[in-house]
């Protein structure tokens, strides 16, 4: 056998994602956040390496940075034969099965596993990953007394000075591993037989892939179903999804013919996907909306940080900072667009700068435009609490705030090329499909929000040029974000004026 925690995990997730990532690693679908997640969890990881005291580090890595196994195996034994109380990183081998511990506490006459995350919750897979390491230490002589998953600890508030003892978790569950345990043997001898064969096994679509991670296999394993089909329909749930799909109920006709109960939005999106229709615009609707602007108009979004281990005073993890926002705004209808930005600085708390910025920006009294407005609202209402001197401003640009993504999500506009989704992203290109400008792809740098929010705690760490770079993709990309607001409301007043 040749088995590692990760992979031990694959296969507890589902087999022949086991089985992709080793005979077709290539069909893997790139994951944009996957840089991220590994780097939160490393620092997660360094930060809690002391959380039951000194420790020492078995981790030994070879002259191009990768880790050298063999040569940590050993320091790993002869820290045991020493006595150490902890030890990060400790690598143990047994018949092709290799693991490394994150914390291995000695207490009670035996050893303790602590398994380190940085999500605020424990999953299902952790207590497989534990399963499968207590079944490896074990095979190599070591007394396992207790299993524990270490996790985020999102009630803790940072106030300035970083309390790992409040930071973090510490979750005994010992009993659950041990269900996982004994299914630990019959895990692996399946696993070896599956990973033996070169035969792709036959595995169906199922609720594990998407949980507990979603399958970066989906795209191959989803590769025969016809185009749309039923995981594309509007705001249906998965297990509805999976309930059509195994009722043979997998094309948008097969849906229709299903007899399924659809709203009026799916039905449009069915319709559209499956005969060349013109767009559908509900001109009575649109305008019914229009009235519910009035100028000037200000088009507002922001961007935010969610950091595991906070770092501004009054946060806690992975808490939504806003650091930068784009505002366009026109003073009336057809007006000249002008444009205002912020943008904080990583090493210091940007709220205060933006909330004031903000105010300025903003009057008092006047409309204010969002896509999916539940989130800017939920921002400046943090900032009104954190900043009662700036509530009163704040709070009335909240309650002027009008949500664009209305008159899509009513279906009152409707193009083929939206494709169910209406997202700023999926309605901007269907509705401009040809003019570059409006093209994220073209942006340079920083192209989404996942981005945004990777590359500006990046910041501190950069040179000062690559600083003033990544400084100019944020400002691009969010600037893009309001001008598509405004694009997208004109299209809106465009096709009333059209239709009178």
């Amino acid at each position: 056998m040749n088995f590692s925690k990760s992979k031990y995990c694959a296969l507890w997730q589902c087999p022949k994602m086991a089985w992709l990532d080793k005979y077709k690693p290539s069909e893997r679908a790139e994951d944009e956040s996957a840089e991220q997640r590994f780097a939160t969890g490393r620092s997660v990881g360094e930060l809690a390496k002391g959380l039951l005291g000194a420790y020492e580090d078995a981790t030994v890595e070879l002259p191009d940075g990768s880790l050298d196994l063999g040569a940590m195996i050993k320091r790993t034994a002869a820290l045991i034969e020493r006595g150490a109380t902890n030890i990060c990183e400790a690598a143990f081998s047994y018949g092709g099965l290799y693991c490394a511990v994150d914390i291995l506490h000695r207490e009670n006459d035996g050893y303790a596993i602590y398994e380190v995350k940085s999500s605020t919750h424990v999953k299902g897979v952790y207590l497989a990953d534990l399963a499968y390491q207590k079944y490896v230490l074990q095979k190599c002589g070591i007394r396992v007394v207790g299993t524990y998953v270490v996790n985020i600890n999102n009630m803790y508030e940072y106030d300035g000075a970083l309390d790992v003892n409040k930071l973090f978790c510490i979750n005994d569950v010992a009993e659950t591993v041990a269900d996982e345990y004994a299914a630990v043997e019959k895990n692996l001898a399946a696993g070896e037989k599956l990973l033996a064969c070169a035969d792709e096994p036959r595995v169906d679509i199922s609720q594990s892939c998407f949980s507990p991670y979603a399958c970066a296999f989906w795209g191959y394993c989803t590769r025969g179903l016809p185009q749309p089909s039923v995981f594309d329909l509007y705001r249906a749930s998965l297990a509805k999804k999976l309930e059509l799909y195994r009722g043979g109920a997998v094309s948008f006709a097969d849906i229709i013919a299903s007899g399924v109960k659809l709203s009026d939005i799916q039905r449009t999106q069915i319709m559209h996907a499956t005969e060349a229709l013109p767009p559908h615009i509900d001109v009575a609707g649109i305008r019914g909306f229009l009235k519910t602007l009035s100028y000037p108009i200000y088009f507002l979004d922001f961007e935010t940080v969610q950091l595991a281990v906070p770092e501004y005073a009054g946060t806690k993890p992975y808490a939504q900072v806003p650091f930068q926002y784009s505002l366009h705004y026109a003073e009336k209808r057809g007006g000249e667009v002008m444009h205002r930005e912020f943008l904080g600085e990583p090493e210091t708390d940007p709220r205060r700068a933006l909330a004031e910025s903000l105010c300025a920006d903003i009057p008092t009294g006047v409309c204010v435009v969002a896509y999916n407005k539940e989130f800017e609202c939920a921002r400046i209402k943090e900032l009104a609490d954190i900043f009662p001197d700036l509530a009163e401003h704040l709070l009335d640009i909240r309650d002027n705030i009008v949500d664009l993504i209305v008159p899509f999500r009513k279906g009152y506009y409707y193009t083929r090329a939206m494709g169910g989704s209406f997202s700023v992203k999926s309605v901007l290109p269907a509705l401009f499909p040809d003019d570059p400008a409006l093209d994220y792809r073209s942006l340079d740098g920083v192209h989404n929000g996942t981005e945004a929010m990777t590359v500006f705690p990046q910041m501190k760490f950069m040179a000062a040029d690559e600083r003033a770079r990544a400084r100019e993709s944020l400002l691009k990309y969010c600037e893009l974000d309001t001008l598509a607001l405004v694009k997208v409301l004109r299209e809106l007043e465009r096709v009333c004026e059209a239709a009178e």
